[in-house]
C-alpha cells in the first residue's frame, strides 16, 4: 500500500515545484525591471528609471517642503558640463551631500528629473551600474 501512494505524492510534488520555478523564471524576466542608467544618458528617456552619479551643488530646498529638494548630479566621474537637475522629496540618508554618490529612481519631467518620494540610496550606489563591456 505504501509503495502504491509514494509515486503519486512524488508526482504532485515535482509538479508543484516546476509550476514555482516557472513563476519565478517568468517574473526574473517579465517583471517590472527598472532601467539604471548614468544622468548622461537620460536624455529622451520616458517612464521610470533609476540614476546613478554625484551629486553637484548646490543643494536647496528641503526634502521635507512640498517643493522638494534641489540638487544637481552628473555621471561618476563624468563632466560637470552634463548635468541633470533633480528635485527629491523624502528621506535623503545621513551619508547625502555635495559629491557623495547617489541611486534615486524617478522619471523625466520638461527637463528635470522628479525622484520617486523615498526613493535615495546612498551607501555605494556605483554597484549598481551595468559592467563596462570589454
Amino acid at each position: 500500500m505504501r509503495s502504491e501512494r509514494a509515486p503519486a505524492r512524488l508526482i504532485v510534488a515535482l509538479s508543484i515545484a516546476g509550476a514555482l520555478a516557472i513563476f519565478l523564471l517568468y517574473t526574473a524576466i517579465a517583471g517590472q525591471g527598472t532601467a539604471t542608467i548614468k544622468p548622461s544618458q537620460l536624455t529622451g528617456r520616458t517612464g521610470r528609471v533609476q540614476i546613478v552619479g554625484t551629486v553637484i551643488g548646490p543643494v536647496t530646498g528641503s526634502p521635507y517642503s512640498a517643493g522638494g529638494q534641489h540638487f544637481g548630479m552628473r555621471d561618476i566621474g563624468g563632466k560637470v558640463s552634463e548635468t541633470v537637475s533633480v528635485v527629491y522629496r523624502g528621506d535623503e540618508g545621513a551619508l547625502f551631500g555635495t559629491w557623495r554618490h547617489i541611486l534615486v529612481t524617478g522619471k523625466l519631467q520638461n527637463g528635470v528629473f522628479v525622484a520617486d518620494r523615498d526613493s535615495m540610496l546612498t551607501k555605494c550606489p556605483s554597484k549598481y551600474l551595468p559592467k563596462k563591456s570589454s
